[in-house]
């Protein structure tokens, strides 16, 4: 019997995974794969008084904004929110390699290296030091997604977004703003970035790009073709 194709989205706090690749995942997880979910803070510690409590109901509603595209929650670390360059970088890569070493995936997905928030650039740095290319490792390829309100906010000096990679969501849109629902604290009115409005706008504007009705769009940070390559299961 064939396994599972396997995707791994490592995303700094709950919620980034919604807003770039909810979508995706519905996808993926419709057409079979096992998408698992791997967060490295708890995404409200670096609010003025954040508490045990809303630690814990942010992670109540990660596991049902997880489920609602059909993926599962992996493993939620509690790294410092938004001070994940007070950790170094091996220990960040070291836990996801740690986390990933059981599921195995040969497909992952994770920040772009440019965003504004420092959280996103790290993780991207950590996710490519933890899935080198070794020879005898099972990822094929590496995506990088966009975060709304944090890489169309980035420094202009700093390279921009250029996504040479479009899935369709036009059919799983539905299920990645679900998703958001959960993450009602961090959902904001239009024009904000990430209010529902405009996080369909994006994906309008990122399918008119690619010739679909909406889609995500994705850098590629590496990819293998050997065989049959996961790009052409997506």
């Amino acid at each position: 019997m064939k396994s599972k194709l396997k995707a791994l989205v490592v995303a700094a706090h709950s919620d980034d995974e919604a807003l770039g690749c909810g979508g995706t995942m519905a996808r993926l997880a419709g057409q079979g794969w096992d998408v698992g979910v791997v967060f490295m803070t708890n995404g409200v510690g670096a609010r003025p008084g954040a508490t045990s409590s809303e630690a814990s109901k942010r992670h109540v509603a990660a596991e049902q904004a997880v489920k609602a595209v059909g993926a599962r929650l992996l493993q939620a670390f509690d790294f410092p929110d938004n001070a994940l360059d007070s950790v170094p970088l091996l220990k960040l890569a070291q836990a996801i390699e740690t986390a990933a070493a059981h599921f195995a995936p040969q497909l992952v997905l994770t920040h772009f290296a440019h965003d504004l928030n420092v959280d996103h650039r790290l993780v991207h740095q950590a996710v490519i030091t933890a899935f080198r290319p070794m020879p005898d490792s099972p990822v094929e390829a590496v995506l990088c997604f966009e975060v709304a309100s944090s890489t169309g906010w980035q420094s202009s000096a700093m390279p921009a977004f250029r996504p040479v990679l479009s899935i369709d969501i036009t059919g799983t849109l539905p299920a990645k703003l679900a998703a958001l629902q959960y993450y009602d604290v961090e959902m904001r009115s239009p024009p904000h970035p990430r209010s529902p409005e405009m996080i369909e706008a994006l994906a309008r504007v990122r399918g008119s790009q690619a010739g679909l009705a909406m889609a995500e769009a994705f850098e590629i940070q590496r990819v293998n073709v050997s065989g049959t390559s996961v790009l052409g299961n997506l």
